[in-house]
């Protein structure tokens, strides 16, 4: 009779990551599925043509941005979301979101609010859509553009984020109304009175040429004020208070999602802001040119939800607006 004596043998490994990431994190320690999808990924030689469109830069090319740093992975998404993480996390909302709307038809909540809420909902929450696809694009381009996959991977991840929303408010238009409602949406976007200096505002977004601009000015600036003002004090407290909680309930991935998002934003503008005085310097002019643009395209919209309490509630978001900024470490 054979005996095998089996014996519990630690193996000892000879490495614990790859070489580049070794040096990217420090030493020779076990990395994270994050830095592991983000640090050394950004390609940085073998560039063998400039853009033809483009050809004063490389394919990819840190002068496209005014803001300058020693190194672009400093930009750490503190949610440390990768493209696997991600969709998970957004599964699970999304689960939340479907038993909202299960919850919302099976009692027949949308019909029960009263018929001039519900019609002011359609006015002030359909034309946001196109904001959001303006973030959509936005987003498109700082990942095509930026440098670093710090930077660029969740701001990818943050483009389809912002087509997400669009497309809640989609379904939550047709919940409220007919197809009809998403034509006179945009035809309020395009021709309304209350909404040109904020669809200014967007399409002039469009041609920033600097993706860290493009960063503040959508991220920061236009997201920072229109969701506390629309998604916070219109819907949740004015909406709820009076009837429409139905709508707080189908719209609450927007105001999560913007709380989350706000983590990666911050971590960014203090980080690259910190780098030096001509970068804090620029950073904070941006900052206050579009954080006043958009306080400014957001009065007739204030006006519009909220009516005789409009302006100060644009001001107390302002105000709060401000305060988040100097936490950062910028000049308001």
């Amino acid at each position: 009779m054979t005996t095998i004596d089996l014996q519990q043998r630690e193996i000892k490994p000879l490495r614990h990551t790859f070489d580049h990431m070794a040096r990217l994190i420090g030493g020779d320690k076990p990395a994270t599925r994050y830095q592991e999808a983000t640090f050394g990924a950004q390609a940085t030689s073998n560039f063998h043509y400039r853009p033809t469109w483009d050809p004063e830069f490389e394919l990819f090319d840190k002068a496209r941005s005014a803001v300058v740093l020693n190194d672009w992975y400093v930009l750490k998404d503190p949610r440390q979301y990768y493209y696997g993480n991600w969709t998970i996390t957004r599964a699970r909302q999304q689960d939340a979101m479907e038993s909202s709307y299960q919850f919302v038809e099976s009692r027949d909540l949308i019909n029960k609010m009263p018929d001039s809420l519900r019609d002011k909902v359609c006015q002030v929450l359909i034309p946001i859509r196109h904001v959001a696809w303006g973030g959509n694009m936005n987003n498109c381009m700082i990942a095509a553009y930026g440098y670093g996959t710090a930077f660029t991977a969740p701001a990818s991840l943050h483009a389809m984020d912002e087509l997400g929303v669009a497309q809640y408010i989609t379904r939550l238009g047709l919940a409220l109304d007919e197809p009809a409602v998403l034509d006179a949406g945009k035809e309020a976007w395009l021709q309304a009175p209350q909404w040109q200096a904020l669809r200014h505002l967007v399409e002039d977004s469009f041609v920033l040429r600097d993706p860290f601009e493009v960063f503040v000015a959508q991220n920061l600036a236009i997201d920072g004020l229109l969701y506390p003002l629309v998604f916070g004090h219109f819907i949740d407290d004015h909406v709820a208070l009076n009837g429409g909680t139905a709508v707080s309930m189908l719209s609450a991935f927007m105001i999560e999602w913007h709380e989350e998002s706000n983590r990666w934003v911050d971590a960014v503008v203090k980080t690259g802001a910190a780098e030096s005085a001509a970068n804090h310097a620029l950073i904070s002019g941006w900052v206050q040119h579009w954080s006043q643009r958009v306080r400014d395209a957001l009065v007739p919209i204030a006006q519009m939800a909220l009516e005789d309490k409009g302006a100060s509630t644009l001001d107390d978001v302002f105000t709060q607006f401000q305060a988040r900024c100097k936490k950062l470490g910028l000049t308001t």
